[in-house]
């Protein structure tokens, strides 16, 4: 018997041994493939933890089986500095896919004493692109949309249907008016200008629950421009198909029984990556015991508490004494795992006792705050969640061991 490999990864974008529950989704981006012309983007959006890159990860053959071209990378926040820096990303990732592409054939006269003719293939290079960006007139955007046109022209030979700009953590995107500075207007702007001369370049992003506000804020047609799917945790039996398939062939010698699986699904959530970190846990552990020849047992709790020391703590330690104060608040509410409003945590703050109690403006000030360390989102119709998922679980165990 081959000796078992523990097949569960817990980290960030690591593809699962086993990917559950995303049909519907898969689906969808299909039927966005098909289009022509581009009327829909994409936007794959959620909490950390759902599972947003894998799933972006998976759509990526897809797209090529189909016939597109896919170029894109992680959105950083230096990307968004300025509008030069966003298309100069943009031309970077594009060359990947067009560095082989030919765009002109030159025939040079060789002159000596022989005559020859020498033909050389000019492809569409990084520094290709830039030539033809900095010869273009105009601002930013004159410039990228002419080298996005200039490619698709060349590309009509291959018969491909297009381009996937696919762009991981695109909630990194922002304007900076104060600095007179716009790559995020820039970006929807020259995708719309494309697109609607039917050239099938396609924007995929991925981000935080604040992505989609975002991009509506900088420019209201955004609303009409792309299609949302919010991914969300597996539902039970989806949760058991990510515990329990990916041992089914592989000559595990420890076995699950129905109540520890059931178990499992309740403490992660149905969040992929608390599933991953947990079955990865629980397979190490049992695989040592058995090693010394004593009886698999699940040290469930043990495993929660190296959980809170592993994802949860580094992110609890960005937040202030009152911000924590607040947040334990918040965790109390019966929706703390979904929406909540300032009045919401108002109310529940006078329950929790005189020292605790926060004003409607103190809490939207703190709100504020912990929405720029990512522990908070606000939503688009004046309403909050927590950005961590089972952050309020987290916080009711620090809590109770204060």
């Amino acid at each position: 018997m081959n000796e078992f490999k523990n097949p569960f990864r817990p980290g960030a974008g690591h593809q699962p041994p086993y990917l559950a529950g995303r049909e519907d989704e898969k689906l969808r981006f299909e039927k966005l493939l098909d289009q022509n012309p581009i009327l829909d983007n994409l936007i794959l959006t959620g909490r950390r933890g759902v599972g947003k890159t894998v799933l972006l990860d998976t759509f990526k053959p897809l797209a090529i089986r189909m016939g597109w071209l896919w170029v894109g990378t992680d959105l950083s926040e230096a990307a968004s500095l300025t509008d030069t820096n966003i298309a100069l990303r943009l031309l970077a990732d594009l060359s990947v896919v067009t560095s082989s592409v030919v765009w002109r054939v030159q025939e040079i006269q060789e002159y000596g004493f022989t005559s020859k003719t020498k033909t050389i293939s000019e492809t569409l290079t990084f520094e290709m692109l830039l030539e033809l960006y900095n010869q273009t007139p105009g601002l930013v955007a004159d410039k990228l949309k002419t080298v996005l046109e200039f490619v698709w022209q060349c590309l009509l030979p291959q018969n491909k249907r297009g381009i996937i700009f696919a762009y991981d953590e695109a909630q990194n995107l922002s304007d900076h008016a104060d600095k007179d500075q716009f790559p995020l207007s820039l970006l929807l702007d020259v995708f719309q200008s494309i697109q609607k001369k039917g050239i099938p370049f396609m924007l995929a992003l991925t981000g935080l629950p604040n992505l989609f506000p975002k991009l509506v804020d900088a420019r209201t047609f955004a609303e009409r421009m792309f299609q949302i799917v919010q991914i969300d945790r597996l539902d039970e039996a989806a949760s058991k198909d990510a515990i329990l398939k990916p041992i089914e062939d592989a000559n595990c010698p420890v076995k699950l029984t129905d109540s520890l699986t059931l178990i499992i699904v309740q403490k992660s959530g149905g969040y992929p990556y608390f599933i991953q970190f947990i079955c990865r846990e629980v397979y190490d552990v049992g695989l040592q015991r058995l090693q010394i020849g004593e009886k698999p047992i699940i040290p469930l709790d043990e495993i929660i508490r190296k959980l809170d020391t592993d994802f949860f703590a580094g992110r609890w330690a960005k937040a202030t004494d009152r911000q924590r104060d607040l947040l334990v608040v918040i965790a109390g509410l019966d929706n703390c795992d979904q929406e909540f409003t300032v009045q919401e945590v108002v109310e529940a703050s006078k329950r929790t006792g005189e020292s605790k109690q926060f004003s409607a403006s103190h809490v939207n000030q703190l709100l504020s705050s912990l929405c720029d360390v990512g522990l908070v989102f606000k939503t688009r119709h004046g309403k909050y969640s927590l950005g961590v998922p089972l952050l309020a679980q987290f916080i009711q165990r620090w809590h109770l061991q204060k």
